[in-house]
């Protein structure tokens, strides 16, 4: 296999994609041809069926909205089946399925079997069910899924869309994934750290440690706060409470939501722990509205006239896999327009704006080799294909999820 006009890269700061892994998937969707169907659809039923055809507008509408989600599923389920690759540049090499999976199924080895593809849903659901397993490295083998898997929608998946897939409580969501325990994290983010975003990479030519990335976007935070021993920090949703390393360094106040403030040398009367949801945090106005509004106008009223507000985003895309399996809230997260929008209706003026999607890839390749390393430990069947997923989706090449550093201040 060769393509002289897409180039890898050799980067030591990151996972490096292969040559396989630079392929294009699917992009044969268009908007403009869903919302043709959608209008166009009805008015072909309404025309032709005999109990709606004599009808007027009123009931064009309601074959409009009686339509529009089969439709819509049609058309998703139709492209995703026959529709080509986005390109060809990368040709695949177009190996059996059983180079890369072992499918322990009988049934399911009889149906996917030489060159017959996978669908990626259906494999995801073998393989938690022990139905499947790696042929090797998850990743490596992840990196060529576009040669043995498909990436089509399938019943399952319209089936937890249109059930499952609405908002909930946001309690319900973190909770089954953040209270595992320290045990847990600490197999692939490590301590001292054990800081669960993004690090940054300061030079490409350098295998830097998880730690030292993680020391960069400390170093940059604190930076960007502009921090001094006379200012007040409140780091809200600070995990393992990471920047205590602000107050430790730089002197200043901070309110923090756990408890390793006094392992690291800083006085009690310079921070404090909190532990409650964002809207509750004390001192705030009681206001109704929608929680991130709610949360941008609190924050906005603890802020002094002359403050800064940072905030860290994941803008997340990953799919049903990481939506079902581990983020119940992942794909409800804004698109970056949006965001801004609500930030600067909030009343704060952006500064800056970091995109860190690369270095998002290149930290969570540090956590999946630290899961490599205590994978018989590591009790939970999702985690190494979360990881190795993950590296994937966030590189450079892929697009698929990114990080926002956003820097603001009151308007």
């Amino acid at each position: 296999m060769s393509s002289s006009s897409v180039r890898v890269t050799n980067y030591p700061a990151i996972k490096n994609a292969p040559l396989v892994g630079l392929a294009e998937g699917n992009g044969s969707f268009s908007n403009y041809h869903l919302a043709a169907l959608l209008i166009v659809v009805p008015y072909i039923l309404k025309t032709f069926l005999p109990i709606v055809k004599y009808g007027g507008f009123k009931t064009y509408l309601f074959m409009f909205f009686l339509c529009g989600a089969p439709t819509a599923v049609g058309y998703w389920a139709f492209n995703s089946i026959y529709g080509g690759r986005r390109n060809e540049k990368v040709v695949l090499p177009g190996k059996d399925i059983e180079e890369y999976i072992t499918i322990k199924d009988p049934e399911l080895k009889q149906v996917f079997k030489g060159k017959e593809k996978i669908p990626m849903q259906l494999f995801h659901d073998a393989y938690f069910e022990g139905k499947i397993d790696f042929n090797g490295d998850v990743l490596d083998i992840m990196e060529q899924r576009h040669d043995w898997a498909k990436m089509n929608f399938t019943l399952e998946l319209f089936k937890y869309v249109f059930t499952v897939l609405v908002p909930s409580q946001d309690e319900e969501q973190v909770r089954g994934h953040y209270d595992r325990g320290d045990d847990f994290y600490e197999w692939y983010v490590p301590r001292p750290r054990m800081i669960y975003t993004s690090g940054v990479v300061l030079n490409p030519d350098v295998e830097e440690t998880l730690e030292q990335l993680q020391d960069n976007k400390l170093a940059i935070v604190c930076s960007k706060l502009n921090l001094k021993p006379t200012d007040k920090l409140l780091d809200i949703g600070c995990g393992w409470d990471s920047r205590r390393l602000c107050c430790k360094n730089y002197g200043c106040d901070a309110t923090f939501g756990t408890e390793r403030i006094a392992k690291n040398g800083i006085p009690a009367d310079k921070a404090r722990i909190l532990c409650c949801d964002y809207r509750d945090i004390p001192e705030a106005p009681t206001r109704w509205y929608p929680p991130y509004s709610q949360y941008l106008a609190e924050v906005y009223d603890l802020l002094e006239d002359d403050g800064i507000f940072w905030q860290y985003e994941d803008l997340i895309w990953y799919g049903s896999f990481h939506e079902q399996i581990c983020f119940p809230a992942l794909m409800h997260l804004a698109p970056l327009d949006g965001l801004i929008n609500k930030l600067e209706g909030a009343g704060f003026e952006i500064k800056n704006i970091d995109v860190l999607g690369v270095h998002y890839s290149a930290t969570i390749y540090r956590w999946y080799k630290n899961w490599v390393s205590n994978k018989e430990k590591v009790h939970c069947q999702g985690l190494g294909i979360f990881l190795a997923y993950s590296v994937i989706t966030s590189r450079y090449n892929q697009g698929s999820a990114s990080v926002f550093q956003i820097t603001m201040h009151k308007n």
